[in-house]
């Protein structure tokens, strides 16, 4: 049962659980955030698991600082001048992933893109705490309602987060705006707290409205992670020059001739399937085999999730991910 407490008296207690490896409920100046530490993997699957999210989309990471941001993400000038403008407050950017980043891929859907956002209050200082960024997606079952009050959380989520962190109402009420600089233009993927024309002043130019080669705003179809190997999912046997991705304890007929396997959970446990879903299809795209096998996952649980992500990426590539 999720215990609601004031911010003044919770930051302690949510800072421990964060690190510990848990989600917290916290409020941010938009709706109030499911947080947790969006460098752990097996945090960030707890997220996809309380609100009981049938897909994998991209979550938006929450910063502190520009200095933690510039480690996540490459700016590029304009991105830059809207961040300082706009920046802590309702806007998030869509920006290219830095190599090597300590951002999970569970939190960016496997693409090479992180959209971040630095919020105001209680988040910023939490963040700030910790000393890395947050993934917050709303805190509400999927489907739901954003909330804007603690009470809200605590009636769709009581039963599965253990803080949720009463801020008073969220100031905007509204989800951030997601912008993304394409070719040097502006190009808004969602309304949100900041209005297009204060976009279009900062920005000095017209937002593009849209989507553009498969990018993409909240409410559009989901597109997978899409591997330069081609994909084959409820694989039975692996087949000659094929890459496996296995699951639980029981191995596919010929998987020991396999050009490589990893296993997403050698114990059937499907938050760490989740976890390591995006970096371990990532690491079978690199051994060099034109096909990956996939061996059947439940569809209970998370598992529903893993299975429509690799659906997906076993599907025609020309659709978008939305951000949440």
């Amino acid at each position: 049962m999720a215990e609601i407490r004031n911010a003044a008296e919770s930051m302690d207690e949510a800072l421990a659980l964060l690190k510990a490896g848990e989600i917290v409920a916290i409020p941010t100046e938009t709706v109030y955030g499911l947080a947790g530490d969006a460098t752990n993997g097996a945090a960030v699957a707890k997220i996809f698991e309380a609100k009981g999210r049938p897909r994998f989309n991209p979550l938006i990471a929450h910063v502190a600082t520009m200095a933690m941001a510039e480690e996540i993400a490459e700016f590029d000038q304009l991105s830059r001048k809207l961040a300082e403008k706009f920046w802590p407050g309702p806007l998030t950017l869509v920006l290219p992933l830095k190599p090597g980043g300590a951002i999970h891929p569970l939190v960016t859907a496997g693409l090479d893109t992180i959209a971040l956002r630095m919020p105001r209050g209680f988040g910023a200082r939490l963040i700030e705490r910790l000393g890395r960024p947050l993934a917050a997606p709303s805190a509400n079952s999927s489907g739901r309602i954003s909330p804007t009050t603690a009470a809200a959380v605590a009636d769709d989520l009581c039963d599965r987060i253990r803080l949720v962190v009463d801020g008073g109402a969220t100031s905007v009420g509204l989800e951030s705006t997601i912008v993304k600089v394409e070719d040097g233009k502006l190009r808004l993927l969602r309304p949100g707290g900041i209005a297009a024309g204060e976009l279009e002043a900062a920005a000095g130019a017209a937002l593009l409205r849209g989507a553009k080669n498969g990018v993409e705003a909240p409410g559009m179809l989901a597109s997978h992670y899409a591997p330069g190997a081609l994909v084959r999912i409820n694989a039975e046997d692996v087949a000659a020059g094929e890459a496996l991705l296995a699951f639980g304890p029981e191995r596919a007929r010929n998987a020991e001739g396999a050009v490589a396997v990893l296993n997403l959970s050698e114990t059937g446990d499907l938050r760490e399937a989740a976890s390591n879903l995006f970096s371990h299809l990532q690491a079978l795209d690199r051994s060099g085999a034109k096909m990956i096998a996939v061996e059947p996952i439940p569809y209970e649980g998370l598992g529903e999730a893993i299975n429509d992500r690799l659906s997906r990426a076993a599907a025609p590539r020309d659709s978008g991910a939305s951000y949440k």
